[in-house]
């Protein structure tokens, strides 16, 4: 009997996967191939014949090699804002047919705009006689036409859903040559040359077919919709179907509905309903049936993603088909300024996902890399996506689900640069036609719970876009909307329901840095949800062990060349501290932009450019973590997660540099986005000097923290007369028994610092006197604050380059922080890091900096600013050096005794006391007219930008991609 039952079983088993196998012929592997760049294979009927070449799909021409060289006339899909790179006489050996390094963005391996045809033979079973097959292209750039043996089926152009063709008549049981031509040139159907869906700024406008590639036969009669709505209020979803009769016959049967959670500890099954049907001949008919759920039922948010499989059986009497979707009971509304989620206020903490793929050039489509992104993220604390101009392939959404993620796909166009929309182009229809595919086929996933038309539009806009969300708001309750994802100068769209927007972020530091204000004044005319629009774009400097990681179809010869830039300029071996150093300014600028944020009442959320690295518009190395998802090494999550997670302790400092006679008087906040307020929560906080030591604690009331931005918890006051030598402290902040922690350092110096005697001569001028004392041994300390020439025309600020400095045309600021050598001597007496801290703040905001173009290779100052990577100009602040018998430093930062700044007369304290000392001894020696002619020649570069207009006014070919209006 055992060995029955075994026999039984696999009998069982061979039938199943061979029944499953005749449902589904997966048409991935060789495929036969032939390029057309001169558009001839349709009047030369090319689908009649045989291809001679191959490839493999899923994939790209540019994958399987296929397609033209990269020279300097590549007709790129792009803007190029910054064409000096065709012109810079510095840049003309990456101008060599042999040497092309384009630094805009990533190098495919190969590059293709134009038709492309792909061919293969299949053999139809006799069990798929009368059934009704489907070919499936999950995602296909752009678009495809398709051929049976020599009769052609049809056309589709989407860049968001699966390309699907009705083969039935087609394809009887037999052999069959299936044709299909791809496109990807940018026609009538303009979504922008820019737009994230095929532009080669981020995955490329790649030619191919990728994700699921494959022969499907089921019923002629079948479901051809099914959406679930959540009723959470009345513990039902509504279900939606449509269904379908292809038959040339009446059909009448039954349907049955179920769902059951697949994902949670905690198991709930609903009970089935059922329903009658009747179709006419080549017929279809809507139905809605109310699915009750219990007692048990479970809500899907980002904190407890359950998810159900709901399960849609239709049967007739000569046929059955059956369909499974994931679905979740989840609610979004809009609550004032508010979101909700199943009714809980919620702060949308969120990055962009540009579609950078450097491996592939185009998205994954399978669950467990989209899996891998969004763990990433959440690592980050950060609990919302926003899709720049594209839509992702249905495995995010799986993914999204499953790790909990609130996402923002959008149409996907940027109508800027070229077409426009509501001035009856293609694009107006075309953004309602993908959006709607969007729907139809993602509206299930609890995860899609926000939707945009694309990002900053031209136009025609307001009018457009209140109409795009009044027919969404009417359509589908599921999710929110709004009209486009902007900056700070797009007009307003009165009917979006939430705003997504620029012009209310960034940090104020042309000021003293402080935690005290934030952007209430500026939200206030906004009755709706605002979610700033990308903030950050904090640049820093290329990390060069990155480019050995680019192993795909895309090579980072832009990183290439700044690295090789960088060793012609001899600061090779500083690239790492480069990267380190900026780095760390980086974290700290989006840190403060954040709290900045979490500390206004009624801010609604965030999205970040970006949490990763955006590899084109010139390179913007915007993100603390690079295009592979992976980490710099410069911070970790679970640092970033200290001010931006679902609750982040807050302080409010009226600044960061005090004197010791003062009193740190700091309010205590905190901001609070979790499953449930915090019942009998106590904060506390402590003051600890750089050696750990605890200078002051405290804790204060229990209480109960809601759901809200910047609640007031209390106040500490810590008089710092005790602080009696310059010191960096450490402010922490923690919600006590949670993982919920929080600090900032603040620095002390004495109010009347230290200056010993010293034979130093102070100079503002590089006279004939400062040579004299040089020349017979003595020491010079030289404030060439304001004097500088050869360097006048690099801008730093504190704030780091903003994007980069080619897509803005070489905008200010020109530098990315400050590399400092800390361990010398020089900075005894001023605590610091090797990196800028908002001590630096009053010493290197908008001073000037010195291009130390005819100093010695190797040559380090004390203090070096990071120039941006396009130029690589060694730079210098402050810097030592020896100069005949004597010694000197050099300062281009204003450093004096007498000036009304703290942490800058403290510096200048510090290099006086070093001076003193007998640890000054330069390394290295200068000529005295070296030095002086930084104060008196210009730069023997100069940066040009051989434009006036942008973007593309230089580029070669530069209107290919334009739409007049």
């Amino acid at each position: 009997m055992k060995n029955f039952n075994k026999t039984f079983l696999l009998i069982i088993f061979i039938a199943f996967t061979a029944f499953k196998s005749d449902e589904t012929i997966s048409l991935s592997g060789d495929w036969k191939f032939q390029a057309d760049p001169e558009d001839r294979g349709i009047t030369g009927k090319w689908f009649s014949g045989s291809f001679k070449d191959k490839v493999k799909l899923p994939g790209s021409m540019a994958e399987n090699l296929k397609g033209d060289e990269i020279t300097l006339k590549t007709k790129w899909t792009g803007s190029i804002y910054d064409s000096s790179f065709y012109f810079n006489p510095r840049l003309a050996k990456y101008r060599e047919p042999d040497n092309i390094h384009i630094p805009f963005w990533l190098t495919p391996a190969k590059h293709y705009v134009g038709a492309a045809w792909y061919q293969k033979e299949v053999i139809i079973p006799a069990s798929w006689k009368g059934k009704r097959i489907i070919l499936h292209l999950e995602r296909v750039h752009t678009e495809t036409r398709v051929w049976v043996n020599n009769q052609e089926i049809g056309m589709q152009n989407s860049l968001v859903a699966a390309h699907e063709y009705d083969l039935t008549e087609s394809l009887t049981p037999g052999s069959h040559r299936i044709t299909i031509r791809v496109d990807n040139r940018v026609k009538e159907i303009n979504v922008g040359p820019d737009s994230h869906s095929i532009t080669d700024h981020t995955q490329g406008n790649w030619n191919g077919i990728i994700g699921k590639i494959a022969l499907n036969a089921g019923s002629p009669v079948f479901f051809d919709d099914i959406q679930v709505f959540p009723d959470l209020k009345n513990r039902k979803a509504k279900v939606k179907l449509l269904i379908r009769n292809t038959t040339s016959k009446k059909v009448s049967g039954k349907i049955k509905l179920s769902a059951k959670s697949f994902n949670s500890t905690v198991t709930d099954e609903t009970k089935s309903i059922s329903a009658d049907f009747s179709l006419a001949k080549s017929d279809s008919a809507s139905l809605e049936l109310d699915l009750p759920f219990g007692d048990g039922m479970l809500t899907w948010d980002e904190f407890n993603p359950a998810l159900y499989k709901l399960t849609a059986t239709l049967k007739t009497k000569h046929a059955e088909s059956t369909r499974e979707l994931q679905f979740g009971m989840r609610e979004i509304k809009i609550d004032g300024n508010r979101f909700l989620v199943n009714g809980r206020p919620v702060f949308m903490r969120g990055t962009l996902h540009n579609c950078e793929f450097p491996l592939t050039g185009y998205p994954a489509t399978s669950v467990d890399e989209w899996e891998r992104i969004f763990k990433v993220a959440k690592s980050h604390g950060l609990n919302h996506i926003r899709f720049h101009s594209w839509c992702p392939p249905e495995a995010a959404f799986i993914a999204a689900d499953k790790v909990g993620l609130y996402l923002q796909p959008e149409g996907p166009s940027w109508p800027n640069h070229g077409p426009k929309i509501g001035l009856g182009q293609a694009i107006d229809q075309y953004l309602y036609d993908e959006t709607n595919r969007m729907a139809k086929n993602y509206g299930n996933y609890a995860s899609f719970v926000m939707l945009a038309g694309g990002n900053e539009p031209a136009g025609n806009q307001v009018q457009y876009l209140n109409k795009f969300v009044e027919y969404w708001k009417s359509k589908d309750d599921r999710r929110v909307y709004t009209g486009m994802s902007v900056g700070g100068s797009w007009p307003v769209i009165p009917k979006a329901e939430f705003q997504v927007r620029g012009g209310v972020r960034g940090l104020a530091w042309d000021k003293r840095p402080e935690t005290v204000s934030d952007f209430s004044a500026a939200i206030a005319k906004f009755a709706v949800p605002f979610v700033a629009h990308e903030i950050g774009q904090y640049c820093v400097f290329p990390n060069f062990e990155e480019i050995k990681k680019y192993t795909g179809v895309y090579r980072a010869k832009n990183m290439e060349m700044f690295r090789q830039d960088l060793r012609d300029r001899g600061m090779a071996d500083q690239a790492r501290d480069f990267l380190m150093a900026s780095g760390r300014l980086q974290v700290l600028c989006y840190k403060h932009e954040i709290e900045k944020m979490l500390r206004t009442p009624g801010y609604a959320g965030y999205q970040m450019l970006g949490l990763q690295d955006f590899p084109g518009q010139g390179t913007a190395l915007v993100g603390m973590i690079d295009a592979f998802w992976e980490g710099k090494g410069y911070v970790s999550p679970e640092e970033f997660r200290r001010f931006s997670n679902s609750t982040v302790p807050l302080a409010r400092f009226p600044k960061f540099v005090f004197n010791n006679n003062e009193t740190l008087e700091a309010g205590i906040d905190v901001f609070h986005s979790g499953v449930s307020p915090l019942k009998d929560a106590v904060v506390s906080w402590l003051i600890k000097d750089s050696e750990g030591k605890v200078l002051s604690s405290g804790r204060f009331d229990a209480m109960t923290i809601e759901n809200a931005n910047g609640i007031p918890v209390g106040k500490i006051n810590f008089p710092l007369a005790s602080i009696t030598r310059p010191a960096r402290l450490n402010l922490e902040v923690s919600v006590d028994n949670t993982l919920f922690v929080n600090d900032w350092d603040f620095w002390v110096y004495p109010e009347k610092p230290e200056f010993v005697k010293t034979d130093v001569h102070y100079t503002t001028i590089l006279d004939e006197k400062a040579k004299a004392v040089l020349n017979r041994g003595g020491k010079v300390f030289l404030n060439a604050a304001g004097k500088v020439v050869k360097g006048k025309e690099v801008a730093m600020h504190f704030l780091p380059v903003f994007w980069n400095t080619s897509w803005f045309q070489m905008k200010p600021p020109h530098v990315t922080g400050l590399l400092i050598q800390d361990k010398s001597p020089a900075f005894a007496n001023f605590p610091t890091a090797y990196h800028s801290d908002i001590q630096w703040w009053d010493i290197a905001n908008r001073s000037q900096v010195m291009i130390l173009e005819d100093f010695p290779v190797g040559f380090k100052p004390l203090v070096q600013p990071i120039d941006t990577w396009f130029l690589n100009r060694r730079l210098g602040l402050v810097y030592e050096a020896k100069v005949g018998k004597g010694k000197i430093i050099v300062s281009s930062a204003d450093l004096r005794e007498d000036i009304d700044r703290p942490a800058s007369k403290a510096l200048y304290s510090s290099l006086q006391n070093y001076m003193a000392s007998d640890k000054f001894n330069p390394a290295v020696e200068l000529s005295f007219e070296v030095i002086k002619d930084v104060f008196v020649n210009p730069s023997k570069e100069q940066f040009k930008a051989y434009t006036k207009d942008s973007p593309d006014e230089l580029k070669p070919g530069s209107n290919q991609n334009k739409v007049k209006p």
